[in-house]
C-alpha cells in the first residue's frame, strides 16, 4: 500500500473519530488529510524522541505512558494544522486512541 493511500485512510479515520469524540474537531476533509499527513510526520520524527526521553516513565507504567505520548503528538499536530482543533488533553487522549483503532481497522481492510 502506498503512503498516499495510508494518508487518505488515516484522514478518514480522523473524520470518523471526530464524530465519536467530543474533545477535538476537524473542519473539512482537506483539514483531515493535511492533519493525517502532519500526524504521520510528527509520529516519525517527534514521537521517537519523546519515547526515548520518557523511557523510565514508560517502563515504570508498563508501557501505558505511550498513550500519553500519542495524545501529545495529537496535540502537536493540532498546533500545526488549521482546521484541526483539540479542545483539551482528554480530547487529544481519546481522539488519538480512537483514531489509532479506526486507522488500524481501515488499513487492515485494504489489501496491498
Amino acid at each position: 500500500m502506498s503512503w498516499v493511500s495510508k494518508v487518505i485512510l488515516n484522514g478518514f479515520a480522523l473524520l470518523i473519530a471526530d464524530k465519536l469524540v467530543a474533545g477535538f474537531q476537524i473542519q473539512g476533509i482537506i483539514a483531515a488529510l493535511v492533519a493525517a499527513l502532519i500526524l504521520g510526520i510528527v509520529n516519525a520524527i517527534i514521537r521517537p524522541v519523546l519515547i526515548i526521553f520518557t523511557l523510565p516513565l514508560t517502563i515504570f507504567s508498563l508501557g501505558l505512558f505511550i498513550l500519553i505520548i500519542n495524545a501529545i503528538t495529537f496535540m502537536i499536530t493540532a498546533w500545526f494544522v488549521d482546521g484541526f482543533i483539540v479542545f483539551h488533553f482528554s480530547g487529544a487522549f481519546w481522539g488519538a486512541l480512537i483514531t489509532s483503532f479506526i486507522s488500524w481497522v481501515l488499513n487492515s481492510l485494504v489489501k496491498d
